[in-house]
């Protein structure tokens, strides 16, 4: 499981572009989400999307419960109105702290390591991180926080 390098920088295209779903877990992206572990174990993170390590697909890990969770093809189907305002920072954007407006709450539907659709409902800190990592997969930055 190599670590790989993380794309770092605001204008860089990788970061901007919206992802590609992933038709099908194959051994492939089971690869990427191997790589993935190792890099944001390495670098010590909450959550890693793929565009970070320059691969456009829909595919992050965000740490759930303690747990770093493969999350592919996700969608937040649900956001609560109540939000909080927290400081994030980013592993493509290193010395870079945002304080940033989130849904306390999110639902949110995903395919797992086997292909198997999960829904699971969050709150707090697993909402937050699963909120940026899916942005990431949007092309959107915390950065682009700072114009709202």
């Amino acid at each position: 499981m190599p670590v790989l390098p993380i794309v770092t920088g605001k204008d860089t295209p990788v970061l901007r572009k919206k992802t590609k779903p992933v038709p099908k877990v194959t051994k492939e992206v089971l690869k990427l989400i191997k790589d993935l572990r190792s890099t944001v174990k390495k670098a010590e993170g909450l959550g890693i999307a793929a565009p970070q390590v320059g691969v456009s697909l829909r595919v992050c890990l965000a740490n759930i419960n303690g747990k770093m969770t493969p999350l592919i093809n996700p969608d937040i189907t649900w956001k609560s109105e109540e939000t909080m305002m927290m400081q994030e920072g980013c592993l493509s954007l290193p010395g870079v702290d945002v304080d940033v407006r989130r849904a306390v709450e999110i639902a949110v539907v995903y395919l797992d390591e086997k292909g198997k659709e999960q829904e699971r409902r969050l709150h707090d800190l697993d909402a937050r991180v699963v909120q940026h990592e899916t942005d990431h997969l949007d092309g959107i930055l915390i950065v682009d926080y700072l114009r709202k």
